[in-house]
């Protein structure tokens, strides 16, 4: 009968176990992506403009700062007289580019004539500026441009062509006549272990880009790497939108992976602030929690699999048992005895061996309904059929054949020995004090015994042990008899 039933537990496990994994692996792919999309939304449009803001504000007082007092070099009195009365006296420039450089904590500080072409330092006079040197370029060009000052890096010559950032800031007269380029000028190094600072503190790559898409300056440990926006791979693309929108969010796969990058103009710089951040970087606490979700998922779709397993597993016995056995007794049943009984049939007949079949009914069982009730005439059966069972050789087999009767199949078993063991069985019901206790004068049963004629059919070998039975009875019951 198993065999018969654990086919159809399969498919329902399997169906169980595809619904919970499909929707578990659903749900957790559907809250992942829609996570994913919500933290990357947040990214650029919350996360790296604030780091932008922040960025731009700790700027204004790194890199801006020097604009100013730029600014405030060539709009000084002192400076401009001293150039138009015909620059006297060395010493008094000396002084004063001293002071700049000391009470603004520049790392140099400088003015070019533009009548005599000197260059004054607060080391002194450093060179005189000339259109045929290379290394005067800047002069010239910041002299002719309509802008009132630009950034530039170049080497300083008076620090031993130390990589600097010059704020070069024209001068004029009081009727707006050029007459030099002041500045100051801070280390390249300088800014950048800043801006490695503010990368480490925000977690967040930045770097400066000038308006052709050279990448400036950027933190130590990818100084190196590139060298423009232009050469780089996916943000190419993006680099002509960038710089004509100046300001901006957006998206681009380089090297298999998605990165997220804020853009700012800083006008007072004339340069772009590039804040970004690598997709896997800002994306891994939400793909742990990814993992975590499968693994769970996994454990409780394994549990609920073999919880519905051993539900089914024992529902499945239960029905078994309900389809088997009578439930009164606890023996089997006729159903399942016909089955047992061909079975037995066709053993006896390869193995050439006896098979005897035994009916037993309980004697006047209807007058004890009658007079005790039906409680006690059930109670009764069982007793009866636990002695029945408990009598019998552990080969045999006893079912409830119908109402009071019982039937027995005993297997290697010939007429003599089946007539002494259904002898042996009348006796124990009749000395039972189970059944005495329950019935004044106890119970008893006849028996009807009969075995297996070759080419007898189960129908002609159950009907002699019925009529035997019915010999039984009408001899006076408690007795046993041959068919």
């Amino acid at each position: 009968m198993s065999r018969m039933t654990l086919p159809k537990k399969r498919p329902v496990l399997l169906l169980v176990t595809m619904f919970l994994v499909l929707g578990f692996l659903g749900t957790t792919i559907v809250s992942y992506k829609v996570s994913r999309k919500a933290i990357r939304e947040s990214i650029l449009t919350q996360e790296l403009p604030l780091t932008s803001d922040t960025v731009y504000s700790e700027i204004l007082k790194d890199l801006v700062r020097p604009v100013f007092v730029a600014s405030m070099m060539a709009s000084d009195t002192f400076l401009r007289d001293w150039t138009i009365q015909g620059e006297r006296d060395q010493t008094q420039m000396t002084r004063y580019l001293s002071e700049v450089m000391s009470r603004y904590g520049a790392f140099t500080s400088f003015f070019v004539s533009e009548k005599t072409g000197r260059y004054y330092h607060p080391s002194g006079l450093l060179k005189t500026v000339s259109e045929n040197e290379p290394r005067d370029t800047w002069y010239f060009r910041v002299r002719d441009m309509r802008e009132p000052y630009e950034i530039n890096v170049d080497p300083d010559m008076a620090n031993r062509d130390l990589l600097t950032i010059f704020i070069n800031y024209k001068v004029q007269d009081y009727k707006g006549r050029i007459i030099g380029v002041a500045g100051v000028g801070l280390t390249v190094e300088a800014v950048r272990k800043a801006i490695t600072q503010y990368q480490r503190r925000f977690d967040r790559s930045i770097s400066f880009v000038d308006s052709e898409g050279n990448i400036l300056l950027s933190a130590e440990q990818t100084r190196q790497r590139d060298t423009s926006i232009l050469s780089i791979e996916g943000l190419r693309d993006l680099a002509p939108q960038i710089l004509k929108n100046q300001s901006g969010s957006y998206e681009y796969v380089r090297g298999g992976k998605t990165e997220l990058l804020n853009v700012r103009y800083i006008p007072e710089l004339k340069w772009y602030l590039f804040v970004q951040k690598s997709d896997d970087e800002a994306l891994a606490g939400i793909r742990r929690t990814l993992y975590v979700n499968l693994a769970v998922c996994f454990a409780v779709t394994l549990f609920v699999v073999l919880i519905t397993g051993l539900a089914l597993s024992r529902y499945q016995n239960r029905l078994e048992e309900m389809a088997t056995t009578d439930k009164l007794t606890g023996l089997l049943n006729r159903q399942t005895l016909d089955v047992l009984f061909q079975q037995a049939l066709s053993l006896a007949l390869r193995s050439n061996k006896h098979l005897v079949v035994v009916l037993a009914d309980i004697d006047h069982f209807k007058a004890i309904n009658d007079r005790y009730g039906h409680l006690v005439g059930d109670e009764v059966l069982r007793l009866v059929a636990s002695t029945l069972r408990e009598g019998l050789r552990g080969s045999d087999t006893v079912c409830r054949w119908g109402g009071e009767e019982f039937l027995m199949i005993l297997k290697d078993c010939d007429i003599n020995a089946g007539m002494a063991l259904a002898d042996k069985l009348r006796a124990a019901l009749e000395s039972s004090a189970g059944l005495a206790a329950l019935v004044d004068k106890g119970v008893t049963a006849s028996f009807g015994v009969a075995q297996f004629n070759a080419g007898e059919t189960v129908e002609s070998m159950v009907g002699r042990a019925d009529k035997a039975l019915y010999a039984a009875k009408m001899a006076g019951r408690n007795r046993v008899a041959m068919g």
